[in-house]
């Protein structure tokens, strides 16, 4: 199943969440899911799921599945905002936002998707942090995920940065296709991205990795996507959302089986998006950065929320609540595997 590309309009008014909220159809009639995703690696199980029919499968035939791609993380939220999908994969940082915007109202989280990926690449020359003092480094967008690790890592540097590009170095937020080329002609010197993207720099544009993300976290594992889903949607359509939940193992234990089989499908499934297939070695190079896990290794979440206050991009928020984890757990044990954790 093809999913159709949304740009989703700014300014949608966060009221129109609690309009949503009682929206949904009653159990007994047919059901739409809306899933989003982005065209990108790190959201591999999401494209597994769609490309080869597992969500399909699970769903049934009384449901209906409706994918609907997005470029950013921020577009998704805007989506749930307005009820116009009722799940989604997305990144920690926008996550955390939906919940402080609507006051743990919107959205909860339902299971995690990937760990792992995300890479502070630079060019040469540039061998320690204190070599970026001066330097202009990219980031996917201000706020998002990466951005934040960033600001994040460099003041607990001693470095200052600011969100107009100013400090000891500039952060410049910008979509990933345009770091790629301005790193190839010398008009910024890194940048702190997720796959595939720090694969490319690296063999497309010859940077070099200073740091890797996964050096920052206990076990090397944080948390780069999970799954949520709207909380009206969850409530009105509990069975709905496991099944929904049983394409998503079937979509990593198929990623897990066969990486070969599911970096194929991946690669052909963006490109069905995008335009654009990535080469087999770079693929393959960026898929060995990340860990398909349904864990969503939440406490990196509370420090994900820590660090987005810290840099001034968030106001305090307390994020007890925002997973709702059982009917994940529920399969796992039918399953005989070990249950995940939230927050306690």
């Amino acid at each position: 199943m093809r999913a159709k590309q949304v740009r989703a309009g700014l300014g949608v008014l966060l009221a129109t969440v609690l309009a949503a909220c009682g929206g949904d159809a009653a159990a007994e009639e047919p059901v739409t899911v809306r899933l989003g995703y982005l065209p990108n690696i790190t959201h591999a199980p999401a494209i597994v799921g769609i490309e080869d029919g597992l969500f399909a499968e699970a769903l049934g035939e009384d449901v209906t599945l409706e994918p609907t791609s997005f470029n950013a993380g921020s577009a998704v939220i805007e989506a749930v905002f307005a009820g116009a999908i009722d799940a989604s994969y997305i990144g920690p940082n926008p996550a955390i936002n939906a919940w402080a915007q609507s006051q743990g109202e919107a959205i909860r989280i339902v299971a995690g998707s990937t760990s792992g990926g995300a890479f502070l690449v630079v060019r040469e020359g540039l061998d320690a942090v204190e070599d970026l003092r001066g330097t202009r480094i990219a980031t996917p967008q201000l706020g998002n995920t990466q951005d934040v690790a960033l600001r994040s890592y460099l003041a607990d540097q001693g470095l200052v940065t600011d969100t107009s590009g100013g400090g000891d170095i500039a952060i410049v937020p910008q979509e990933n296709a345009q770091t790629l080329e301005l790193f190839t002609t010398g008009d910024i010197d890194g940048a702190w991205v997720p796959e595939p993207w720090a694969a490319r720099l690296i063999q497309e544009a010859g940077g070099q990795v200073l740091l890797d993300e996964r050096e920052l976290w206990p076990d090397g594992r944080y948390v780069t996507t999970h799954l949520l889903v709207r909380a009206a949607f969850l409530e009105a359509h509990p069975d709905v959302v496991s099944r929904l939940l049983e394409g998503h193992l079937d979509a990593i234990e198929a990623i897990t089986d066969d990486p070969e089989a599911a970096q194929a499908t991946v690669n052909a499934g963006i490109e069905a998006i995008t335009g654009n297939q990535l080469g087999d070695e770079l693929i393959a190079a960026a898929w060995e950065n990340l860990e398909f896990t349904v864990d969503p290794v939440a406490s990196s979440l509370v420090e994900c929320a820590s660090d987005a206050e810290a840099v001034g991009l968030l106001d305090p928020v307390d994020l007890e609540g925002i997973y709702a984890l059982d009917p994940l757990n529920e399969l796992l044990a039918e399953r005989g595997e070990e249950p995940v954790e939230g927050l306690e």
